[in-house]
């Protein structure tokens, strides 16, 4: 009985955090490593968490998790992120923001910039940024996405080409670790390739959960990206990877 009290809760923290480690666990509840290992091991076996070294995460694969969930994960990460992204795009800028719930916190982020131009597939983006009164927002047409607000098809990619973005802030679904991004929705994708080419610097908003997760669609390399934003140690190869092609990484 009380394991299984533990392993719900368990459950909520990886729910919170997106990850939860066996020695955080263990001091938590002030029981043995081997306990907790048998708790991540239940629960993985039931299918709802994915092992990984020294912890477990929540799971991902071919169907992503529900948007409200993906919200809760690594909020103060995502925001610590958000705040030096947002610091990189100066007052008057042109800005493409994709669907995510890390391009969101980048909206709320740059609530305080004046005389942008922001267009995006992002119906939550577009409401946060409408407390900008200096910011002019375009939204992209398309077919609504009513599990996360996110306009997608082929209407939304002719849109998106019209334009010339002096930025593009994108999120992802993962991040793989020979840095290709990875996401679910063929829509989706398409249109943030469209914004990548339509980019003078293209910059990606990735938590450090993002290296963990798995998804089955590539977007691009981040080969073709300027600067990543990150809360987390990329891996070393990954990171000397980056050096070569000449893309940034900026760690919060």
């Amino acid at each position: 009985m009380v394991s299984n009290f533990r392993q719900k809760e368990i459950l909520e923290l990886a729910r919170r955090d997106g990850k939860v480690t066996v020695d955080g666990l263990a001091a938590f509840y002030d029981v043995t490593v081997q306990t907790i290992r048998r708790d991540l091991s239940d629960l993985a076996e039931s299918g709802r968490l994915d092992r990984v070294h020294g912890g477990a995460v929540v799971p991902s694969g071919v169907v992503n998790i529900i948007y409200e969930e993906r919200r809760r994960l690594n909020e103060a990460g995502k925001k610590a992120i958000a705040k030096k992204c947002a610091q990189a795009i100066p007052d008057g800028a042109s800005v493409f923001m994709n669907i995510g719930t890390s391009t969101e916190a980048v909206a709320y982020e740059l609530l305080d910039h004046e005389n942008l131009l922001v267009v995006t597939n992002n119906l939550n983006i577009a409401n946060t940024l409408a407390a900008n009164h200096s910011c002019e927002i375009i939204l992209a047409g398309g077919v609504l996405r009513r599990a996360d607000g996110g306009i997608v098809g082929g209407l939304t990619v002719e849109m998106v080409k019209q334009f010339k973005f002096d930025y593009s802030v994108l999120g992802c679904s993962a991040i793989d670790g020979d840095g290709d991004m990875l996401d679910f929705d063929g829509q989706e994708i398409m249109v943030t390739k469209t914004a990548i080419h339509r980019s003078r610097n293209v910059m990606v908003v990735a938590d450090q959960l993002k290296f963990e997760r798995k998804a089955p669609l590539t977007i691009c390399s981040l080969a073709d990206v300027a600067v990543l934003f990150t809360d987390g140690a990329l891996p070393t190869d990954l990171i000397e990877n980056c050096k070569t092609w000449g893309t940034g990484v900026v760690s919060v």
